[in-house]
This record gives C-alpha cells, structure tokens and sequence, in this order.
C-alpha cells in the first residue's frame, strides 16, 4: 500500500468550509480509483493548519487516479473552492506504508 500526507492552511473565518471541500472531493471519486481511505484532520491548537490523508492500493493507482479523465471535471469546482479557501500551496509527503493494523 501507498499513501500521501497533504498538508495546508485554510483561510481563518473559512475553517466552516471543510465539509463542503471534503463532501466535493469526494464526489469525484470513481469506482476502482485504488482509493483505500481518506481522512481529512484539523489541529487542535492551530485551526488553520489542515492535513489531509489518502492511502491507497499502490502508488501505481494513486498516480493513474491523478490523471482520471472522469475526475477533471468535478475537480474543477475543488480547485476553485481550494483557491478561495486555502491560504498559500499544498505540501506532499509520499509514504510507504510499512505496518498497518486495527484494533
């Protein structure tokens, strides 16, 4: 499996936007995309500071969902909704999961 840890900032006053940016990208996703999970967190001691976390099949499905032509149109209105909220770019941190277990 293979992950992505997506760090940012949101705008202050436009943290009550989060579950519409989340409810968005989800929307986009298609069936067999190789997504696993995705978590969307927010700091505790910094509301501003956002992360995001997508773990996927393998970073072979993750990097063919990018290039999903039945993604770029709902991921049109993401990005305008990202541009108006976020505040400056996004950082990725590419991850191989080593371990994963559940209790």
């Amino acid at each position: 499996m293979w992950a992505q840890l997506i760090t940012t900032r949101i705008k202050p006053g436009r943290e009550g936007e989060l579950p519409k940016l989340a409810e968005q990208l989800q929307a986009t996703e298609q069936p067999g995309s190789g997504l696993v999970r995705s978590m969307m967190m927010q700091d505790q001691k910094d509301s501003t500071r956002v992360y995001m976390l997508v773990v996927f099949e393998s970073e072979e499905k993750a990097r063919a969902r990018e290039n999903d032509e039945r993604r770029q149109e709902g991921l049109a209105n993401v990005r305008a909704l990202m541009e108006e909220i976020l505040d400056g770019p996004r950082e990725f941190v590419d991850l191989t999961i080593l371990e994963e277990w559940t209790s």
